[in-house]
């Protein structure tokens, strides 16, 4: 056990405090929503922010996806569903805490009811745009159209905003100064698994089954052989502390998470391309 060793019950522990809105240049930004990220990087764009002017649309960002891909939640918020809603189809609006709004078009499906509270990277509703077909409004191909919608009621790109807004990322976590695992480091965890091991659940911070599965295929390269069943054990933490060595751990490779471990897997996630 490395020095300093927690308990099972404190490793699942750990709470973060709440976001609030800040100002960035004057402009209230997506901070803390908690957290805002791109939730479509890994689809092709098929039409560009540019694109939509050009042909008179008010803006917007279309990425293509096959019918029925889950679309999610770039940051918190409340939802409302639009059905047939114009030339977009059914479209899903999640209006943030700070006023913003994200709006995913040409849907085949909603999901959660209207009303109802999500957190970044809960599912929000089903993908369409196939010609013709039931909620793709004007769409003549499969994918969805996104854009935001700022307080004053604009229209705005949201790749320019997230590089406007390089905070509205995750935060990096505090676990890798004081070893102590929380809801912010597990933020972190999730958005790698997601962005590199196949996690499709919530970026909430709170580990659950889905959440170790995906942790348990990210350290595959590191020495772990056991089934990706999301039941934690030592062979499976004995894998995060391998993966952890190559971030300043030093301690050994016991299979019992201390706050060295905690340390070093934490600037393993503390990583930009993380956030």
């Amino acid at each position: 056990m490395d020095d300093g060793g927690i308990s099972r019950r404190t490793l699942l522990q750990g709470t973060v405090a709440a976001g609030v809105v800040t100002a960035v240049g004057g402009t209230a930004a997506l901070a803390a929503v908690p957290g805002f990220y791109n939730p479509f990087s890994g689809y092709r764009v098929t039409g560009t922010w540019q694109d939509h002017l050009n042909r008179g649309s008010l803006g917007g960002i279309d990425y293509g996806m096959a019918v029925g891909t889950t679309l999610r939640a770039a940051g918190g918020g409340t939802v409302t569903n639009t059905p047939n809603n114009g030339t977009g189809g059914h479209t899903v609006t999640i209006r943030h805490d700070n006023g913003y709004r994200t709006q995913y078009m040409h849907l085949s499906r909603f999901l959660p009811a209207n009303g109802t509270r999500v957190a970044m990277g809960d599912p929000v509703g089903l993908s369409g745009g196939a010609a013709g077909a039931p909620g793709s409004g004007s769409s003549t191909g499969p994918h969805v159209h996104w854009h935001m919608i700022n307080p004053s009621g604009t229209r705005i790109n949201p790749l320019t905003f997230l590089g406007s807004n390089p905070g509205t990322g995750l935060p990096k976590t505090s676990t890798e100064q004081d070893g102590v695992p929380g809801a912010v480091m597990w933020k972190r965890a999730q958005n790698w698994l997601r962005l590199e091991h196949g996690y499709t659940g919530p970026i909430d911070g709170v580990p659950g089954t889905n959440t170790y599965a995906a942790l348990q295929r990210g350290v595959r390269g590191h020495g772990y052989t056991g089934p990706v069943d999301g039941v934690m054990g030592p062979n499976s933490w004995a894998g995060v502390q391998r993966l952890a060595a190559g971030w300043g751990y030093t301690g050994p490779i016991d299979g019992v998470m201390g706050p060295n471990s905690w340390r070093g897997f934490a600037r393993f996630l503390n990583q930009d391309k993380y956030d």
